[in-house]
Protein backbone atom coordinates (compact mmCIF):
# COMPACT_ATOMS: atom_id res chain seq x y z
CA UNK A 1 0.00 0.00 0.00
CA UNK A 2 1.26 3.62 -0.76
CA UNK A 3 2.63 5.60 2.11
CA UNK A 4 1.81 9.09 0.50
CA UNK A 5 -1.41 10.29 1.68
CA UNK A 6 -3.82 11.51 -0.65
CA UNK A 7 -4.52 15.32 -0.33
CA UNK A 8 -8.52 15.76 -0.69
CA UNK A 9 -8.53 18.77 -1.29
CA UNK A 10 -5.13 19.86 -3.89
CA UNK A 11 -7.23 20.83 -6.79
CA UNK A 12 -5.97 22.84 -10.14
CA UNK A 13 -7.59 25.59 -11.89
CA UNK A 14 -7.58 25.42 -15.78
CA UNK A 15 -5.34 28.27 -17.47
CA UNK A 16 -6.40 30.88 -20.07
CA UNK A 17 -3.91 32.45 -22.49
CA UNK A 18 -5.78 35.44 -22.81
CA UNK A 19 -2.90 36.84 -25.59
CA UNK A 20 0.48 35.33 -27.19
CA UNK A 21 -0.97 31.91 -29.02
CA UNK A 22 1.72 31.40 -31.43
CA UNK A 23 3.09 34.57 -31.97
CA UNK A 24 4.95 33.46 -27.94
CA UNK A 25 6.86 30.58 -30.55
CA UNK A 26 8.63 33.67 -31.83
CA UNK A 27 8.91 35.07 -28.59
CA UNK A 28 6.40 37.84 -28.34
CA UNK A 29 4.91 39.13 -24.92
CA UNK A 30 1.95 36.38 -23.49
CA UNK A 31 -0.47 36.85 -20.52
CA UNK A 32 -2.43 34.09 -19.25
CA UNK A 33 -4.28 33.67 -16.11
CA UNK A 34 -5.78 30.36 -14.32
CA UNK A 35 -9.52 29.67 -14.52
CA UNK A 36 -11.24 28.52 -12.04
CA UNK A 37 -14.54 27.20 -13.69
CA UNK A 38 -12.43 24.40 -14.23
CA UNK A 39 -10.11 22.41 -12.17
CA UNK A 40 -8.78 18.80 -11.59
CA UNK A 41 -7.52 16.92 -8.91
CA UNK A 42 -5.60 13.43 -8.12
CA UNK A 43 -7.87 10.76 -6.62
CA UNK A 44 -7.79 6.85 -5.90
CA UNK A 45 -10.98 4.92 -7.58
CA UNK A 46 -13.66 4.13 -4.83
CA UNK A 47 -11.79 5.58 -2.32
CA UNK A 48 -14.81 8.15 -0.55
CA UNK A 49 -16.05 9.28 -3.06
CA UNK A 50 -18.46 8.63 -6.10
CA UNK A 51 -17.57 9.31 -9.71
CA UNK A 52 -18.14 7.97 -13.26
CA UNK A 53 -15.90 4.74 -13.04
CA UNK A 54 -15.51 4.65 -16.80
CA UNK A 55 -14.07 7.64 -16.97
CA UNK A 56 -11.66 6.88 -13.89
CA UNK A 57 -10.03 3.76 -15.40
CA UNK A 58 -9.67 5.86 -18.79
CA UNK A 59 -7.83 8.23 -16.79
CA UNK A 60 -6.06 5.56 -14.59
CA UNK A 61 -4.88 3.62 -18.10
CA UNK A 62 -3.88 6.98 -19.37
CA UNK A 63 -1.35 7.75 -16.33
CA UNK A 64 -0.19 3.92 -16.91
CA UNK A 65 0.46 4.58 -20.45
CA UNK A 66 1.84 7.86 -19.67
CA UNK A 67 4.38 6.54 -16.86
CA UNK A 68 5.42 3.65 -18.79
CA UNK A 69 6.38 4.92 -22.32
CA UNK A 70 7.07 8.87 -21.41
CA UNK A 71 7.88 8.85 -17.50
CA UNK A 72 9.87 5.60 -17.21
CA UNK A 73 12.48 6.00 -19.92
CA UNK A 74 12.87 9.90 -19.05
CA UNK A 75 13.97 8.75 -16.13
CA UNK A 76 16.23 5.74 -16.70
CA UNK A 77 17.88 8.71 -19.31
CA UNK A 78 18.02 10.81 -15.81
CA UNK A 79 15.99 14.17 -17.35
CA UNK A 80 13.52 13.89 -15.01
CA UNK A 81 12.77 16.85 -12.43
CA UNK A 82 15.65 15.92 -9.44
CA UNK A 83 13.31 14.96 -6.32
CA UNK A 84 10.32 13.69 -8.41
CA UNK A 85 9.34 10.40 -7.35
CA UNK A 86 8.47 8.78 -10.26
CA UNK A 87 8.23 5.16 -8.13
CA UNK A 88 5.86 6.09 -5.93
CA UNK A 89 3.58 7.26 -8.78
CA UNK A 90 4.28 4.03 -10.37
CA UNK A 91 3.20 2.24 -7.31
CA UNK A 92 -0.33 4.55 -6.73
CA UNK A 93 -1.16 4.31 -10.36
CA UNK A 94 -0.80 0.35 -9.44
CA UNK A 95 -3.55 1.65 -6.92
CA UNK A 96 -6.05 3.03 -8.88
CA UNK A 97 -4.83 6.54 -8.67
CA UNK A 98 -6.02 8.91 -12.11
CA UNK A 99 -7.22 13.13 -12.47
CA UNK A 100 -10.39 13.67 -11.49
CA UNK A 101 -11.03 16.54 -14.06
CA UNK A 102 -14.08 19.06 -15.20
CA UNK A 103 -11.09 20.53 -17.66
CA UNK A 104 -12.24 19.61 -21.42
CA UNK A 105 -9.29 18.24 -23.03
CA UNK A 106 -8.86 19.40 -26.30
CA UNK A 107 -10.08 22.82 -25.83
CA UNK A 108 -7.07 25.15 -25.16
CA UNK A 109 -7.64 25.08 -21.43
CA UNK A 110 -4.53 23.64 -20.03
CA UNK A 111 -5.93 20.07 -19.24
CA UNK A 112 -2.10 18.66 -19.59
CA UNK A 113 -0.61 21.61 -17.74
CA UNK A 114 -3.35 20.50 -14.70
CA UNK A 115 -2.83 17.22 -14.24
CA UNK A 116 1.06 17.80 -14.69
CA UNK A 117 0.93 20.02 -11.55
CA UNK A 118 -1.18 18.03 -9.65
CA UNK A 119 1.78 15.43 -10.43
CA UNK A 120 4.33 17.67 -9.84
CA UNK A 121 2.96 18.75 -5.94
CA UNK A 122 2.57 15.63 -5.26
CA UNK A 123 5.24 13.91 -6.47
CA UNK A 124 8.00 16.35 -5.87
CA UNK A 125 9.91 16.04 -2.63
CA UNK A 126 7.81 16.63 0.25
CA UNK A 127 5.01 17.82 -1.99
CA UNK A 128 5.53 21.76 -2.93
CA UNK A 129 1.71 22.59 -2.93
CA UNK A 130 2.03 26.73 -3.69
CA UNK A 131 5.42 29.19 -4.63
CA UNK A 132 4.40 32.75 -2.96
CA UNK A 133 4.31 35.53 -4.71
CA UNK A 134 7.65 36.32 -2.53
CA UNK A 135 9.46 33.15 -4.05
CA UNK A 136 12.71 34.14 -5.77
CA UNK A 137 12.62 35.33 -9.49
CA UNK A 138 15.80 33.49 -9.91
CA UNK A 139 13.92 30.43 -8.82
CA UNK A 140 10.55 30.32 -11.58
CA UNK A 141 12.95 29.43 -15.06
CA UNK A 142 13.72 26.38 -12.87
CA UNK A 143 10.12 25.18 -12.19
CA UNK A 144 9.19 26.02 -15.55
CA UNK A 145 11.70 23.96 -17.41
CA UNK A 146 10.63 20.85 -14.72
CA UNK A 147 7.41 21.27 -15.77
CA UNK A 148 8.09 21.40 -18.90
CA UNK A 149 9.71 17.87 -18.84
CA UNK A 150 6.89 16.88 -17.22
CA UNK A 151 4.26 18.05 -20.14
CA UNK A 152 6.26 17.55 -23.18
CA UNK A 153 4.85 14.12 -23.19
CA UNK A 154 1.19 15.82 -24.27
CA UNK A 155 2.52 18.06 -27.13
CA UNK A 156 5.25 16.66 -28.19
CA UNK A 157 6.74 19.56 -26.70
CA UNK A 158 6.63 22.20 -23.65
CA UNK A 159 7.09 25.63 -23.31
CA UNK A 160 6.38 24.64 -19.25
CA UNK A 161 4.04 28.39 -18.86
CA UNK A 162 0.62 26.37 -19.28
CA UNK A 163 1.73 24.29 -15.84
CA UNK A 164 3.66 26.81 -14.46
CA UNK A 165 -0.09 29.43 -14.25
CA UNK A 166 -1.79 26.24 -12.87
CA UNK A 167 0.59 26.01 -10.06
CA UNK A 168 1.13 29.43 -9.61
CA UNK A 169 -2.33 30.42 -9.16
CA UNK A 170 -1.58 33.90 -10.48
CA UNK A 171 -1.98 35.84 -13.72
CA UNK A 172 1.53 35.41 -15.54
CA UNK A 173 3.13 37.92 -17.89
CA UNK A 174 5.77 36.69 -20.01
CA UNK A 175 7.96 39.86 -21.42
CA UNK A 176 9.64 39.88 -25.07
CA UNK A 177 13.11 38.57 -22.95
CA UNK A 178 10.97 35.48 -21.94
CA UNK A 179 11.07 36.70 -18.21
CA UNK A 180 7.76 35.48 -16.07
CA UNK A 181 6.24 37.95 -13.80
CA UNK A 182 3.00 36.92 -11.82
CA UNK A 183 0.99 40.27 -12.27
CA UNK A 184 -2.49 41.60 -10.75
CA UNK A 185 -4.39 42.71 -13.84
CA UNK A 186 -5.81 46.47 -12.73
CA UNK A 187 -9.23 47.44 -12.74
CA UNK A 188 -11.18 49.66 -14.91
CA UNK A 189 -14.05 51.46 -15.38
CA UNK A 190 -16.57 48.64 -16.63
CA UNK A 191 -20.12 49.33 -17.52
CA UNK A 192 -22.66 45.96 -16.60
CA UNK A 193 -22.27 44.56 -19.83
CA UNK A 194 -18.73 44.15 -20.16
CA UNK A 195 -17.35 40.77 -20.21
CA UNK A 196 -14.64 37.85 -20.98
CA UNK A 197 -16.20 35.09 -22.61
CA UNK A 198 -15.75 31.52 -24.08
CA UNK A 199 -17.67 30.13 -26.75
CA UNK A 200 -17.67 26.51 -27.60
CA UNK A 201 -16.99 25.41 -31.08
CA UNK A 202 -17.95 21.41 -29.91
CA UNK A 203 -14.70 20.12 -31.00
CA UNK A 204 -11.61 18.65 -29.47
CA UNK A 205 -8.46 18.88 -30.99
CA UNK A 206 -5.08 18.18 -30.66
CA UNK A 207 -2.62 20.97 -30.55
CA UNK A 208 0.62 19.20 -31.85
CA UNK A 209 -0.10 19.24 -35.65
CA UNK A 210 -1.25 23.50 -35.61
CA UNK A 211 1.93 24.04 -34.20
CA UNK A 212 3.90 22.24 -35.97
CA UNK A 213 2.17 23.79 -39.36
CA UNK A 214 2.36 26.90 -38.06
CA UNK A 215 5.84 27.02 -37.03
CA UNK A 216 6.61 25.38 -40.97
CA UNK A 217 4.57 28.19 -42.52
CA UNK A 218 6.99 30.44 -40.38
CA UNK A 219 9.66 29.25 -42.93
CA UNK A 220 7.84 31.23 -45.87
CA UNK A 221 8.99 34.54 -45.68
CA UNK A 222 6.18 36.30 -46.47
CA UNK A 223 4.20 35.10 -43.58
CA UNK A 224 6.87 35.25 -41.37
CA UNK A 225 7.29 39.06 -41.79
CA UNK A 226 3.50 39.62 -41.02
CA UNK A 227 3.86 37.79 -37.66
CA UNK A 228 7.34 39.49 -36.95
CA UNK A 229 5.86 43.47 -37.97
CA UNK A 230 1.83 42.90 -37.30
CA UNK A 231 0.97 40.61 -34.85
CA UNK A 232 3.39 40.31 -32.68
CA UNK A 233 2.99 44.82 -32.03
CA UNK A 234 -0.68 43.57 -31.71
CA UNK A 235 -0.30 41.32 -29.31
CA UNK A 236 2.09 43.02 -27.37
CA UNK A 237 -0.21 46.06 -27.28
CA UNK A 238 -3.15 44.36 -26.60
CA UNK A 239 -1.23 43.03 -23.56
CA UNK A 240 0.34 46.55 -22.49
CA UNK A 241 -3.16 48.28 -22.91
CA UNK A 242 -5.15 45.80 -21.00
CA UNK A 243 -2.31 46.14 -18.15
CA UNK A 244 -2.29 49.98 -18.45
CA UNK A 245 -6.68 49.95 -18.60
CA UNK A 246 -6.98 52.11 -21.39
CA UNK A 247 -10.04 50.45 -22.43
CA UNK A 248 -10.48 52.30 -25.54
CA UNK A 249 -7.17 50.87 -26.93
CA UNK A 250 -7.79 47.98 -25.94
CA UNK A 251 -11.13 47.36 -27.95
CA UNK A 252 -9.68 48.92 -30.52
CA UNK A 253 -6.76 46.63 -30.94
CA UNK A 254 -8.63 43.03 -30.16
CA UNK A 255 -11.13 44.12 -33.36
CA UNK A 256 -7.34 44.12 -35.17
CA UNK A 257 -6.02 41.03 -33.88
CA UNK A 258 -9.36 39.15 -34.32
CA UNK A 259 -9.11 40.74 -37.80
CA UNK A 260 -5.67 39.41 -38.73
CA UNK A 261 -6.66 35.87 -37.22
CA UNK A 262 -9.68 35.94 -39.20
CA UNK A 263 -7.37 36.83 -42.01
CA UNK A 264 -4.02 34.74 -41.70
CA UNK A 265 -4.94 31.88 -38.96
CA UNK A 266 -8.31 31.06 -40.87
CA UNK A 267 -7.46 27.08 -40.83
CA UNK A 268 -6.86 27.70 -36.96
CA UNK A 269 -10.81 28.74 -36.83
CA UNK A 270 -13.44 26.48 -36.05
CA UNK A 271 -15.95 25.98 -39.36
CA UNK A 272 -18.88 26.23 -36.26
CA UNK A 273 -17.81 29.55 -35.30
CA UNK A 274 -16.54 31.08 -38.86
CA UNK A 275 -19.93 32.83 -39.22
CA UNK A 276 -20.04 34.17 -35.57
CA UNK A 277 -16.71 35.25 -35.71
CA UNK A 278 -16.94 37.57 -39.01
CA UNK A 279 -20.54 39.07 -37.30
CA UNK A 280 -18.59 40.52 -34.57
CA UNK A 281 -16.27 41.95 -36.81
CA UNK A 282 -18.54 43.35 -38.66
CA UNK A 283 -21.13 44.33 -36.09
CA UNK A 284 -18.51 45.34 -33.21
CA UNK A 285 -20.66 43.68 -30.81
CA UNK A 286 -17.85 41.53 -29.82
CA UNK A 287 -14.46 40.33 -30.86
CA UNK A 288 -13.17 36.40 -30.96
CA UNK A 289 -10.09 35.57 -30.78
CA UNK A 290 -8.04 31.94 -30.49
CA UNK A 291 -8.08 30.31 -27.19
CA UNK A 292 -4.93 28.30 -27.61
CA UNK A 293 -3.95 26.70 -30.72
CA UNK A 294 -7.73 27.02 -31.99
CA UNK A 295 -9.15 24.00 -34.70
CA UNK A 296 -11.11 23.82 -32.06
CA UNK A 297 -12.41 24.10 -28.39
CA UNK A 298 -13.08 27.41 -27.30
CA UNK A 299 -13.06 30.65 -29.15
CA UNK A 300 -12.04 33.68 -26.52
CA UNK A 301 -14.40 36.48 -26.80
CA UNK A 302 -14.36 40.14 -25.73
CA UNK A 303 -17.82 42.73 -25.73
CA UNK A 304 -18.98 45.32 -24.17
CA UNK A 305 -23.03 43.99 -24.89
CA UNK A 306 -22.47 41.15 -23.12
CA UNK A 307 -26.40 40.55 -22.68
CA UNK A 308 -27.18 40.88 -26.08
CA UNK A 309 -23.59 38.46 -27.05
CA UNK A 310 -25.58 35.95 -24.52
CA UNK A 311 -28.64 35.67 -25.93
CA UNK A 312 -27.91 35.80 -29.68
CA UNK A 313 -25.23 32.82 -28.70
CA UNK A 314 -28.15 30.51 -26.78
CA UNK A 315 -30.66 31.26 -29.37
CA UNK A 316 -28.46 29.62 -32.12
CA UNK A 317 -27.86 26.45 -29.29
CA UNK A 318 -24.35 27.18 -28.84
CA UNK A 319 -22.34 27.16 -25.36
CA UNK A 320 -21.07 30.20 -23.75
CA UNK A 321 -19.55 30.81 -20.38
CA UNK A 322 -17.98 33.90 -18.64
CA UNK A 323 -14.89 34.12 -17.91
CA UNK A 324 -14.81 37.83 -16.28
CA UNK A 325 -17.92 40.33 -15.86
CA UNK A 326 -18.56 42.92 -13.94
CA UNK A 327 -19.96 42.63 -10.46
CA UNK A 328 -21.43 45.24 -8.55
CA UNK A 329 -20.20 45.67 -5.02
Amino acid sequence: MSTNKENQNNSFDSKIMLFGEYSIICQSMALSIPYSHFNGSLKFINKNHYTDLDFARRSNQQLHEYYQNYLLPTAEKGKLPEGFNHRLLDEDIGNGLYFESSIPEGYGLGSSGALVVALYSKYMGNGQTHIHLTHPQSDIPKLKKDLAVLEAWFHGTSSGIDPLICFMKTPLLIKEDQTILPINIPRYNLNPDDAIFLLNSEKSVKTAPLVDQFIKDCENSEFNDRIQNEYIPLNNSCIQSLIDADIDKFTKEILELSQFQATYFNRMIPPSLEKSWKYGIETGKYMLKLCGSGGGGFALGFTHHYSEVKERFLKKGMEIIPVYQYKYN
